[in-house]
């Protein structure tokens, strides 16, 4: 890299979740990505809005969301989020343990860029996060997140 090059900013992602153990079995995964990140967690839905529309924080590159979330679910986010001209580019993984065919309808017809079943086995659900690193920020080319 030359002087004039900037180094690459880290890539901001938005984990939604409320379960304390895949918070921090997801951070953890994220501190030793080949990537540099910064992971923001959001408890519940309405905090997860409210941190997309924040006009003071940067927009993440990728949301990783839970669809059973306390107060507004994760459904009801997703729809919020492609419903808004503002948010929609964001590309949103649905990271749940439901595997129910509703569910999975629901989020692909509410525009998820995918729909990904946790794992229960603590191995296989590393493997799953590591895998999307690679994929999101090695294989697919982003587009370029506003301040």
């Amino acid at each position: 890299m030359s002087t004039t090059e900037a180094a690459p900013r880290a890539i901001e992602i938005l984990l939604v979740e409320d379960n304390p153990a895949d918070i921090r079995l997801t951070t953890e995964i994220f501190k030793q990505a080949k990537l540099r990140n910064t992971l923001h967690v959001a408890e519940d839905g309405e905090t997860a809005l409210a941190m997309l529309r924040d006009p003071a924080r940067r927009k993440p590159d990728l949301v990783l969301l839970d669809l059973n979330l306390p107060g507004i679910d994760g459904r009801e986010v997703l729809l919020e989020i492609k419903s808004d001209p503002a948010l929609r580019a964001i590309p949103v993984c649905v990271l749940t343990t439901s595997a129910a065919d509703q569910d999975i309808s629901t989020a692909y017809h509410r525009h998820t860029n995918c729909y990904i079943v946790k794992p229960v086995d603590l191995n296989q659900f590393i493997r799953v996060v590591q895998q999307l690193e690679d994929f999101w920020f090695s294989v697919v080319k982003l587009p370029r997140a506003a301040p």
